[in-house]
């Protein structure tokens, strides 16, 4: 076997490195959410129901006319998501972006709802949740109705349980993160309304990245300094 010395093994050593960093990328998907998406109804076999206000006259919002988008992400317990998000959706009135309309906050007008957590949220902001292959208990309402609630920099959501994403970056244009809870199998997008996502106009588009996590660039230091180490002994 051919032994590598000097800057031939310094040359080798640095391609490796490279190697492994390019073979962990951040994975990135790209997918539309339509303002009439409606979470309340993530995982709802078709003909499901949700969201109705007798007094407003409109009707309730049934599955998979109004369901919320699935994203085409595998997950997995402690998987990182950073996205970005452009575009605007309307209910219909009071156009805004991902971030919503801050001024106007809303939760669910049925509250919990199909085993989904209700929220405080700005109107037409972006939202999601989290489902395992079965139901089980709801989890409590996250309030998002202050900048500082949307501020976050990590959230680490349960279950079932509706979380605000926006446009993906803090007030001070910090990237945000999402971090998949144990026993995650599908990921929802929808909009934020009280009810009636039906007459709902406008769309996002987003565009997710998964985040190398910690423990994968710490196996990859490791594995450097083994190489580091043979250097040494060849040497």
């Amino acid at each position: 076997m051919k032994i590598l010395k000097g800057n031939k093994l310094n040359i080798f050593l640095a391609s490796v490195f490279f190697f492994m960093l390019v073979a962990v990328p951040a994975y990135s998907y790209t997918i539309t959410i339509p303002g009439t998406s409606d979470p309340w109804l993530a995982g709802a076999s078709d003909g499901t129901t949700a969201s109705y206000n007798p007094a407003s006259g409109e009707p309730a919002d049934v599955a998979p006319y109004q369901s919320p988008v699935l994203v085409g992400i595998t997950l997995y317990a402690g998987l990182q998501l950073q996205w970005t998000a452009t575009g605007q959706v309307g209910h219909p009135g009071d156009i805004a972006g991902p971030d919503g309309a801050a001024s106007l906050i809303y939760s669910h007008f049925t509250g919990v709802e199909n085993g989904i957590s209700n929220i405080s949220v700005p109107i037409d902001s972006l939202i999601g949740v989290f489902l395992s292959d079965s139901l089980g208990a709801v989890p409590s309402a996250l309030d998002f109705s202050t900048l500082a609630g949307r501020d976050y920099l990590t959230i680490s959501p349960e279950l079932q349980q509706v979380f605000f994403l926006g446009d993906g970056l803090t007030s001070g244009s910090a990237a945000q993160t999402i971090i998949v809870p144990a026993g995650a199998t599908r990921l929802y997008l929808g909009t934020m309304d009280g009810f009636s996502w039906n007459n709902n106009v406008g769309s996002f588009c987003i565009e997710f990245n998964t985040v190398p996590e910690p423990g994968t660039l710490v196996l990859l230091g490791a594995s450097l300094l083994g190489l580091c180490g043979l250097r040494r002994k060849i040497n």
